[in-house]
């Protein structure tokens, strides 16, 4: 790719006029959602009403989602919303899907969500060896480092909330195959998290599996995560084969190859 940076929407503008003028139209704008003067939604707005540009695919990023993103982003043609920090893999994830016009399709599964772009129905879970959307819900730097590891690894795109509300937040926003929830976090644990998301689920066809993560291993601490909600439970250390295992089981994705000993 050949990119061009800019720092406000204005600038952006004059450039993509003016590479359309020279018929060197840009087919991608990677926009951020809080800039001076105009806002990434301004400017994804005068793009869609401009027939000069409207050609262009739209990639939103933001530090901090708020209620009703989503429905702006639909309503103005935006292909993905990405929050900050992006990961390499997940923009590129983003970037090829949004080009590519479709995301990849696969059997149906009953208990998943497939990652699609904003818009989309969801419904289908990723084909076996394909990139699933994982949400890693972990307040420890360290375990959100190995967890990231094992699940990259494996090509698997995952994006991180440090709380029950950031976790809640990314769901609302997002579609996911697969949330990964650690059980004791500040603000709201990962029992309370849970509990929500099948509240708003109440009613729907749609289930989002999460699998629950504790350095607890009693029976009473597992049946209370299943009572919440959670559909499966692993305990801390978390050991890379037993992840993968539990993935492939709600998701049926491939275990793939990684060290046995490799843990959290």
């Amino acid at each position: 790719m050949k990119p061009v940076a800019v720092t406000r929407a204005a600038e952006a503008l004059s450039m993509l006029y003016l590479a359309s003028e020279r018929r060197h139209a840009f087919p991608l704008v990677v926009t951020d959602v809080h800039m001076p003067d105009m806002d990434g939604f301004g400017l994804a707005e005068r793009i869609k009403e401009s027939p000069q540009l409207a050609g262009a695919t739209i990639l939103m990023l933001t530090s901090g989602g708020q209620p009703g993103d989503a429905a702006r982003c639909h309503e103005l043609g935006v292909s993905a919303y990405l929050t900050k920090p992006v990961r390499p893999g997940e923009l590129r994830a983003a970037v090829e899907t949004a080009l590519a016009g479709v995301w990849p399709r696969a059997k149906f599964h009953p208990h998943a969500v497939t990652a699609a772009p904003l818009g989309q129905p969801a419904g289908e879970v990723a084909h076996k060896g394909a990139v699933l959307r994982i949400l890693l819900t972990e307040d420890h730097i360290v375990n959100q480092r190995v967890a990231l590891h094992i699940l990259e690894s494996q090509g698997h795109s995952v994006v991180v909330a440090n709380n029950g509300r950031e976790a809640l937040a990314a769901v609302a926003e997002r579609t996911f195959d697969l949330v990964l929830m650690d059980v004791q976090m500040p603000e709201m644990d990962g029992l309370e998290a849970t509990a929500a998301i099948r509240e708003r689920e109440r009613g729907t066809a749609r289930r989002l599996p999460i699998i629950a993560m504790t350095a607890h291993a009693r029976k009473e601490d597992r049946d209370r995560c299943l009572a919440a909600g959670m559909d499966d439970y692993i305990s801390k250390p978390i050991r890379a084969a037993k992840l993968l295992e539990l993935v492939e089981k709600l998701c049926g994705q491939p275990a793939g190859s990684l060290d046995p000993g490799d843990e959290i």
